[in-house]
């Protein structure tokens, strides 16, 4: 896990924060613009955690794929978190 940190750096950490606040940007859009600050909270939170969760469960890709893996699976783990929020807030 500190190698998956090491690797991605505090500049990398900024852009899936800023990944996030787009993908909760997006999906405040889809809902209806309701929920706004919440959505992006949640999506920079989830995009930032979501790299994390999965080197803690074992996968290496991600160390081995570059920031361009990390920023992709934090999109998905966001757009994912942020639909089932949306799903729950209904």
């Amino acid at each position: 896990m500190e190698e998956l940190l090491q690797g991605i750096g505090v500049a990398a950490l900024v852009i899936l924060a800023l990944v996030g606040l787009a993908t909760g940007w997006l999906a405040s859009k889809l809902a209806g613009g309701r929920n706004m600050a919440l959505y992006m909270i949640v999506g920079a939170l989830a995009a930032m955690a979501t790299p994390f969760v999965l080197a803690a469960l074992g996968v290496t890709l991600l160390a081995a794929g570059g920031l361009l893996v990390v920023v992709i699976v934090a999109l998905i783990g966001a757009a994912l978190v942020l639909a089932l929020v949306r799903a729950i807030a209904k």
